[in-house]
């Protein structure tokens, strides 16, 4: 019986650690050839390593198929030496999943410019980049009469999602993420590619920098069925099977895989309206009405 993925081949970046090395070991399980695309760098994105080669091993002793690559994927000619290196090496790109990430954690008053644009230079033009050059490559494709699937995996966050305290950096980027995966979504069907984001959770590096006491451990410390709530390989079957042909229907959305649940996201909704009766808007009589039929802070018998 073939695998889910069977010779899907796939570019995961952020995969030396944490979620990343979770998605590329899950996706190697199940058939998929593996780009473990990771810098190396510090949680704040400074330095470089070669932690890549690692993972490399872990799969190959598990009978997979992958190799390392240590692009910067925010750099554009990096990134496209990436993609170009992907193509050389397997003969095509089936699987983009753009995890990549850091952390500078810090309340907005000191907060610097530079933590702000470092963080949002690996979060959302990492992952921008890297999908506009699996798109080039795919519309090539189909340009050629070539018909396939494609997919893109972006990661989430529940503080793009919903916010958190001192990360007004990494909040915005994961918020731009999402983003980014709806308008793809609509740009990408068209060659058969889907564009979907995970929100998952998981005790990483970056999770680890929110308090004192917490300690990051690696997916692969933990047994093959085990299952720990903090788990950063959590939400990686969620990625394999959304990176699979049976996922083609599944496109634009945004889902949470947190403990042992799968969340499906709602979007921003028209939770309630008011009419003007084409009539221009007055600052001076708004509050009354926002107050009753918007936010009901004020029993509608007050009209």
């Amino acid at each position: 019986m073939a695998r889910l993925l069977e010779d899907k081949i796939a570019i995961v970046t952020g995969a030396a650690h944490g979620i990343g090395r979770g998605h590329a070991l899950e996706l190697a399980k199940h058939g998929a050839k593996v780009v473990v695309a990771d810098l190396g760098t510090s949680v704040q994105g400074e330095g470089r390593g070669d932690d890549a080669d690692e993972v490399v091993e872990l799969i190959a002793k598990r009978g997979g198929t992958a190799i390392a690559d240590f692009a910067d994927v925010a750099d554009t000619e990096q990134a496209k030496a990436l993609v170009e290196r992907t193509v050389t090496e397997f003969g095509r790109i089936d699987i983009v999943v753009n995890n990549a990430g850091i952390a500078r954690d810090k309340v907005i008053w000191n907060m610097t410019p530079e933590d702000f644009d470092a963080v949002m230079r690996v979060h959302v033009r990492g992952t921008w980049l890297m999908t506009h050059l699996a798109s080039r490559h795919w519309r090539s494709r189909y340009q050629a009469g070539e018909r396939f699937t494609g997919r893109v995996i972006n990661t989430t966050s529940g503080a793009g999602l919903a916010g958190n305290f001192g990360q007004s950096n990494y909040a915005t980027a994961k918020a731009a993420i999402v983003g980014l995966t709806l308008t793809t979504s609509l740009e990408l069907a068209r060659f058969g590619v889907t564009v979907n984001a995970v929100g998952p959770g998981g005790m990483t590096r970056l999770t680890a920098t929110m308090g004192k006491d917490l300690k990051a451990f690696e997916p692969d410390e933990l047994a093959e069925d085990e299952y720990h709530p903090m788990d950063p390989a959590g939400s990686s079957p969620l990625v394999a099977w959304l990176a699979s042909d049976e996922a083609q229907h599944v496109s634009g959305q945004v889902l949470r895989a947190i403990h042992d649940k799968i969340y499906l996201m709602g979007g921003w909704t028209e939770d309630a309206v008011i009419s003007s009766d084409e009539k221009k808007w007055h600052a001076t009589t708004l509050g009354a009405r926002l107050a009753t039929d918007v936010f009901r802070t004020r029993a509608p018998g007050l009209r």
